[in-house]
C-alpha cells in the first residue's frame, strides 16, 4: 500500500449538514469536491475496492496540501451515517470471561479463588477447540458520536462499559472461510458497547435467557468513531492496545491478542448464518476491566475515555436519562467539537 495513510470520518458543516472527509494527520478534506456532492463513508463502502484505491490516490495528490478544516474544530459523527447491521460478539475475551464467570461462581464455590480461575481458563481452551463464537445482534438506532453524551437509563442501575474493536465489512460476505474472512474487512473502528447488567437478565423469565434487547440498546449506547480507518493501514489488528480511563483512572487496559475468537472466527462464523454487507459493524467483545470487576458502575458525570491504538480516542460523558426528545440517540448529542485523533 503506497503512502500517505488516511482515514475517514464523518462531520458537521459549519453551515449545517454532514459531510465525508479524508483525515491525513490533522487535516480535513472535504471528500464532495473530488467525489460528487452527496458522497458519503458509508456510500463508499458499497464499491470499496475501487474507492479504496481513488481515495489513496486523493491522498496521495492532497498530501501536501492545507486541507480545509482541522481535527477538533468540526462536530464528529460517527463515521458510518447509516450505520449498516449491527453484529455483537460475546464472552469474547479470556481475562473477561474469567472475570464474569468468577463473579457468579466466588460465592457459591468451595475452590479457592486461583482455582476458579484455573478451571475456567482450562474450560475457555476447550471452548476454542470444540466451540464457537457468540454473536447476537444491537439496534444501529442506538450509536452515538464518539465525544456525545451517553445517556443512563433510570431502568436499572448498573451501567457498564465496554470498549471493543469494531471491524468495518466491505464487502458482501456468505460462507466466507476463516482464511479469506480479513479480505472483507473495509477497515476498523472503536465502539462502547454500554450494557445495563442488572437488565441483562429478566426475573420474571429466569428460563428465557438473556435479554439483551433490554440490557444493550437504549439511546446513545454504543458510543462510535471517531473515525474508520482503512484496514491496509491496521497491520495486525490482533496486536491493538484497548484502554478505556475512567474520570482519568485507567479500568481496561488489554490488548485484542487476548481474543478467544479472532476477526477471522467471528466473520465466518456469522456468514455462515447470515449475509454480511458492506457498511455492517461487527464488535469483536470486550476485554477485562469492566464494571463488574471494580465493582463500579457508571453514574451521570462520569467521563470515559477510550483509544485503541491508532484509531483515535472517543470521550463521552455519562447524564441521567430526563425527558428524551422525539431524536431519541440525538438526545445525548454535544454539539461542541472534541479533539478526533487517529493513527494515519
Amino acid at each position: 500500500m503506497r503512502q500517505p495513510t488516511f482515514a475517514l470520518g464523518t462531520f458537521e458543516r459549519p453551515e449545517g449538514g454532514s459531510m465525508a472527509g479524508l483525515v491525513i494527520g490533522e487535516r480535513i478534506f472535504d471528500l464532495a469536491p473530488h467525489l460528487g456532492p452527496g458522497v458519503s463513508v458509508r456510500a463508499l463502502l458499497d464499491d470499496w475496492d475501487r474507492n479504496l484505491d481513488r481515495l489513496q490516490d486523493l491522498a496521495e495528490g492532497l498530501a501536501d496540501q492545507e486541507g480545509d478544516h482541522r481535527l477538533g474544530t468540526l462536530p464528529t459523527r460517527p463515521p458510518l451515517l447509516p450505520p449498516g447491521q449491527l453484529f455483537l460478539s460475546g464472552a469474547n475475551y479470556r481475562q473477561h470471561v474469567i472475570e464474569l464467570v468468577l463473579a457468579e461462581r466466588r460465592s457459591a464455590s468451595t475452590q479457592s479463588e486461583d482455582e476458579l480461575r484455573a478451571q475456567i481458563a482450562a474450560e475457555i481452551e476447550q471452548r476454542v477447540v470444540s466451540g464457537r463464537p457468540y454473536v447476537f445482534l444491537g439496534l444501529p438506532s442506538s450509536i452515538c458520536g464518539p465525544y456525545d453524551d451517553v445517556v443512563l437509563p433510570n431502568d436499572g442501575e448498573q451501567h457498564d462499559w465496554e470498549l471493543e474493536l469494531a471491524v468495518v465489512i466491505g464487502r458482501r460476505a456468505r460462507h466466507v472461510p476463516r482464511e479469506e474472512a480479513l479480505g472483507y474487512v473495509a477497515g476498523y473502528t472503536i465502539c462502547n458497547d454500554i450494557t445495563t447488567r442488572d437488565r441483562v437478565f429478566r426475573a420474571d423469565l429466569p428460563s428465557i435467557g438473556t435479554d439483551w434487547l433490554h440490557a444493550k440498546n437504549a439511546p446513545t449506547f454504543y458510543p462510535t468513531g471517531p473515525l474508520l480507518v482503512p484496514a491496509p493501514f491496521v497491520p495486525d489488528p490482533m496486536g491493538l492496545r484497548i484502554t478505556l480511563r475512567l474520570n482519568g483512572q485507567l479500568m481496561q487496559d488489554a490488548t485484542t491478542g487476548d481474543m478467544i475468537f479472532g476477526i477471522d472466527r467471528l466473520i465466518e462464523h456469522v456468514s455462515a448464518i447470515t449475509q454480511l454487507q458492506p457498511g455492517d459493524l461487527l464488535l469483536t467483545g470486550s476485554p477485562a476491566g469492566n464494571g463488574v470487576r471494580w465493582r463500579r458502575f457508571l453514574r451521570p458525570g462520569d467521563v470515559m475515555e477510550g483509544e485503541i491504538t491508532g484509531l483515535g480516542v472517543q470521550r463521552n460523558r455519562c447524564v441521567a436519562e430526563s425527558r428524551l426528545s422525539a431524536d431519541g440517540p440525538r438526545a445525548g448529542r454535544r454539539d461542541e467539537p472534541r479533539p478526533a485523533r487517529a493513527g494515519p
